[in-house]
């Protein structure tokens, strides 16, 4: 019956009892999944990570300057990592680099949430904002 109809008899089911079959143009079937897929991806949105990285002997004005980058970040709606690098024997003083991440929290308490709180992972300290509204 299906060939005479120039479709394709497809398995729909085959685990009931008795077997579900049906007479489909098959190609066509595969093409219009493939295009349903492709929009669906297509209308996702995807978060990036964006970073900003201080020293901690960063100016005042320098750090001003990357908490409106961050701000940037957070309202297209990505999330930012603020990242303190510490260069040789800056490392005897983590809690000047704790001080700089604490600025920049404060900074954009009204805008933001902490994701990740301050870690030290070798001769970095970082920390991960999120927004707190959802962008558009």
């Amino acid at each position: 019956m299906a060939t005479d109809a120039n479709l394709d008899l497809v398995e729909v089911s085959p685990n009931s009892k008795p077997p579900v079959c049906k007479f489909m143009d098959y190609g066509k079937f595969k093409y219009t999944k493939s295009k349903k897929a492709h929009d669906a991806k297509k209308k996702q949105k995807t978060i990036q990570l964006k970073e900003v990285k201080l020293t901690p002997k960063t100016d005042k004005h320098d750090i001003e300057f990357k908490i409106n980058h961050v701000k940037r970040f957070l309202a297209d709606g990505n999330k930012a990592k603020v990242t303190v690098v510490f260069k040789g024997r800056e490392m005897v003083h983590p809690e000047v680099g704790m001080r700089v991440l604490q600025t920049m929290r404060d900074a954009l308490e009204e805008i933001s949430l902490v994701e990740q709180h301050p870690k030290q992972e070798g001769r970095h300290l970082s920390m991960i904002l999120t927004s707190k509204v959802v962008a558009p």
